[in-house]
């Protein structure tokens, strides 16, 4: 089982789950509302008091600067949207070389009106695929990932997704495809081809562990 750095607190995971759910709602909004300026007051005021608790030096504690001044490093192996809004949730069951699961995206990664922004599918598609990597305990750095969009991804609506690699002594290559459902059964959304470097789980650099205060 592939790991790189410190699991999210439970607050930061629990904010991450509110945070999508009210920008989601936020974005519904079809008028000016009382809740969400009190929303924005408190947010200000929560943003003063954790720049006061937060590392003046916004880069990771990792390798040369495992002992420096900066902030924590967060695994992100996989689930980063446990503790991220910026990525989707998703179900991911892995069998050896292939593995499979659901994603839903809510309003919150939309692009065109009702469907899931192309870019978002491109950090889904990455994030899943190196969760695989990394649950079967062989992963590295993407150096590319090639997105085909084939029909338009909907919102709001529980998507089918497969993956399949292979992997030598240098490289590691996946393909992920992403499916909705209609009347006539699945149609594929998306596909997605990734290469990353097979990597070495002991010559990672060192990462400090979270500090306290």
């Amino acid at each position: 089982m592939w790991k790189f750095g410190e699991a999210a607190l439970e607050e930061t995971e629990r904010y991450a789950a509110i945070a999508r759910r009210i920008s989601s709602l936020i974005l519904q909004m079809e008028a000016p509302s009382d809740v969400v300026a009190e929303l924005n007051a408190a947010l200000e005021r929560a943003e003063a008091g954790l720049a006061a608790l937060a590392p003046g030096d916004a880069r990771p504690r990792i390798g040369n600067a495992a002992d420096g001044e900066g902030r924590v490093y967060l695994d992100h192996s996989r689930s980063v949207g446990a503790y991220n809004p910026a990525f989707p949730i998703y179900t991911l069951e892995v069998d050896g070389s292939r593995a499979a699961g659901t994603v839903t995206f809510p309003v919150l990664y939309e692009g065109p009106p009702g469907l899931v922004h192309g870019g978002f599918l491109a950090v889904f598609f990455d994030q899943a695929i190196q969760h695989h990597n990394c649950d079967v305990g062989t992963a590295g750095k993407t150096t590319r990932l090639d997105v085909r969009y084939s029909a338009p991804t909907p919102l709001l609506s529980e998507l089918r997704f497969e993956i399949d690699r292979s992997v030598d002594e240098r490289r590691i290559v996946s393909t992920a495809r992403l499916f909705k459902r209609d009347e006539k059964g699945d149609v594929l959304c998306a596909t997605a081809t990734m290469q990353a470097v097979a990597g070495n789980l002991a010559a990672l650099p060192p990462v400090s562990r979270r500090r306290t205060r």
